[in-house]
């Protein structure tokens, strides 16, 4: 990712997403004033003709602060009360501060069942796009008040990465309270040096990045990194930057050195394969090294005869996880079989199905049209 390709004389569009550890400052209550100037730097970004949209956290911060601050636990019934009675307020913030510059924003609450549902998927991405054509800028957080654990994403770097994916954007901008990802934890190593631009985040990167990040948050930089590594599958390209760093929306687009760059990993991807990427797999296939081997190097489709197992239950045209001998994840597609189908299929030639099965719905176990390579 060059810094001319994210100039700022070039029309990008923007999913920018602003953490609880920055928007709060540190402390327990919101911090307007580094509200304040955020949004001033996003304004800028949409009068030079930026199509931004924000992922926000803050909606239980803002709730403790009028509740006074209340000693609660962790459940999620606390977390979604703290939400409901927030969210108003932190949306109040927002729309104050952005109509000083003649902006419009829009509150859009999604959870993971609103991405991982091709219908609700499209519905959820045309209504975004209505939005950026009317110049409003959406102001995305999860619907953390009525949302149950099955269908939470859990944390805000994921949430705006899926939304990344879906508005087919070209820079996911994750603001933190860190100046982006370091060789250790400086919190910790005084040695631990900034790594400007992140190749490919693997699972060494993410083993590198730690655990879980401010009191406030839920997240640390390896929700970032997965966020990260999401994006780069679908084509966009991010950078982990310190959100209060002056200037900062600015200096990234002008390639300045701040922060740590990822890089898309693919040009761009087809909108089908994008949904793939945003739905929850239903069901996992193991696969030997021979199929890996012509997955990732000859482009073609997964047949019966590289299928060594096959978990859990799942119907024909689910999103399936593909994974390698060594438990790697190697690509998501969407089944041509259902799971006893395919157990009946494992390590067996594609001339062999209709006499295994009575029937076939084609060669493939996944047709390479409906299958994207994991990094």
């Amino acid at each position: 990712m060059t810094p001319a390709r994210h100039c700022a004389a070039t029309p990008l569009r923007l999913v920018i997403k602003l953490g609880s550890s920055v928007l709060t400052s540190g402390t327990r209550r919101l911090d307007r004033a580094c509200m304040l100037n955020l949004v001033q730097q996003i304004a800028q970004l949409q009068r030079l003709g930026h199509e931004t949209v924000v992922v926000t956290s803050g909606a239980q911060a803002a709730g403790r602060e009028i509740l006074g601050f209340p000693e609660l636990d962790r459940s999620l019934p606390s977390r979604q009360m703290l939400a409901a009675v927030g969210q108003g307020r932190l949306m109040q913030i927002y729309s104050e501060l952005f109509a000083d510059h003649d902006i419009i924003v829009g509150q859009v609450l999604l959870t993971r069942s609103d991405l991982n549902h091709r219908t609700r998927y499209l519905n959820a991405r045309d209504t975004l796009l209505t939005m950026i054509d009317r110049r409003i800028v959406p102001v995305v957080n999860e619907n953390d008040t009525t949302a149950v654990e099955e269908i939470r994403v859990g944390d805000n770097d994921n949430i705006s990465a899926l939304v990344a994916n879906l508005l087919e954007a070209d820079l996911l901008v994750l603001l933190t309270d860190q100046a982006g990802m370091f060789t250790a934890d400086p919190r910790r190593d005084q040695d631990a040096s900034l790594i400007q631009q992140l190749e490919r985040v693997d699972d060494s990167a993410l083993a590198m990045a730690g655990g879980a990040g401010s009191r406030e948050g839920t997240g640390g930089m390896a929700t970032k990194l997965q966020a990260a590594r999401l994006a780069s599958n679908s084509g966009v390209n991010t950078v982990i930057a310190p959100g209060h760093e002056p200037d900062v929306l600015q200096r990234i687009l002008q390639g300045g050195n701040v922060g740590t760059r990822i890089p898309a990993s693919v040009d761009s991807l087809q909108s089908r394969k994008r949904w793939l990427l945003a739905e929850v797999p239903r069901g996992v296939l193991h696969i030997d090294a021979g199929a890996v081997h012509v997955l990732r190097n000859g482009g073609a489709s997964l047949l019966p005869v590289g299928v060594t197992g096959v978990e859990r239950e799942f119907r024909r045209g689910e999103v399936l996880q593909v994974r390698g001998p060594d438990g790697s994840d190697i690509a998501r597609g969407l089944s041509s079989y259902d799971s006893a189908d395919l157990r009946s299929l494992c390590g067996q030639r594609s001339s062999r199905i209709s006499a295994i099965l009575g029937y076939s719905y084609g060669d493939a176990v996944i047709h390479r049209n409906n299958l994207v390579l994991s990094t």
